[in-house]
């Protein structure tokens, strides 16, 4: 079954819990800012890391490439920003060689990004409150990675590029993306661990799309705009699915008006444990 792959995700979260021990001892904390301008970039491969503490992200102003804020414990960490060719590197790093898990979650970063350049973008960070907006931003593909995390995504503003895929893996969060259908993306794909989730389906859909959705432990809300024609098929262990609006054909589930809807969204919905339940919104 092909749940397990749930479970595995499961597993990995559940892990995130063991290795957050309390901070010791006193931290110095500063406060930096870096920015760049930005100098004829054609596109641009941006990968971000962060730790622990509060996270944002959003669109920067006409002409910077990038704008960082970073509050942090200098005694154990360090900004980490690399930019050379098309690719950029921002966050924060250990200093020295020791591993310093969970003294950083009283940090901040306030990240902005250039508008309208072609952008690759891969986010991972770990135990965050985290606030991300990709309104603006032009991203060709997308990956986010969260652990022990309370997240909210939003895109708030169509992407103006035709997207490859777009990936979230959430571990044990309150996470709740919305307007995914800004994104213009082919594919989308969520795996979630552990916790409460929640996916608006909003936005412009300006092409037909493919979401895979795994779900560990806990409960999930699919939220689906009134016209856009939703197929739904599950492969679940011991999950419950409330499908308002969604009538059983076969293997799938479809809404009522799956076959006159300009834009049709095709969700694979592997399950194991929790629930799974399915929201009109206007």
């Amino acid at each position: 079954m092909r749940s397990r792959s749930a479970l595995s995700t499961l597993a990995v979260a559940v892990g995130v819990f063991v290795a957050l021990p309390h901070a010791l001892g006193a931290q110095d904390w500063r406060t930096v800012t870096m920015s760049r301008q930005r100098s004829g970039e054609d596109d641009l491969r941006v990968q971000v890391t962060y730790g622990a503490g509060r996270f944002k992200v959003g669109p920067a102003d006409p002409g910077l490439l990038y704008r960082m804020q970073l509050r942090y414990d200098q005694d154990v960490f360090e900004p980490r920003v690399d930019y050379e060719g098309n690719r950029l590197h921002l966050g924060v790093e250990s200093v020295g060689s020791s591993i310093h898990i969970g003294k950083d979650r009283g940090g901040e970063m306030d990240l902005q990004l250039a508008r309208d350049v072609p952008m690759d973008l891969d986010m991972k960070f770990g135990a965050v409150r985290a606030d991300v907006d990709l309104g603006g931003l032009a991203l060709s593909r997308l990956e986010l990675s969260t652990g022990a995390s309370e997240s909210t995504v939003d895109v708030s503003e169509p992407n103006s590029l035709d997207m490859r895929s777009a990936s979230f893996e959430v571990g044990a969060a309150d996470f709740t993306a919305r307007h995914l259908g800004n994104l213009n993306a082919r594919h989308i794909d969520v795996s979630a661990g552990v916790g409460e989730v929640t996916l608006w389906f909003d936005g412009d859909w300006r092409q037909d799309a493919s979401v895979s959705v795994s779900m560990g432990l806990g409960s999930m809300e699919l939220r689906f705009p009134e016209g856009v024609g939703v197929r739904l098929t599950k492969d679940s262990f011991l999950t419950s699915l409330d499908s308002q609006g969604l009538v059983k054909r076969g293997d799938a589930y479809y809404s009522l008006d799956w076959e006159r809807a300009k834009r049709k969204i095709t969700i694979d919905l592997d399950a194991a444990f929790g629930s799974v339940k399915v929201v009109w919104v206007r």
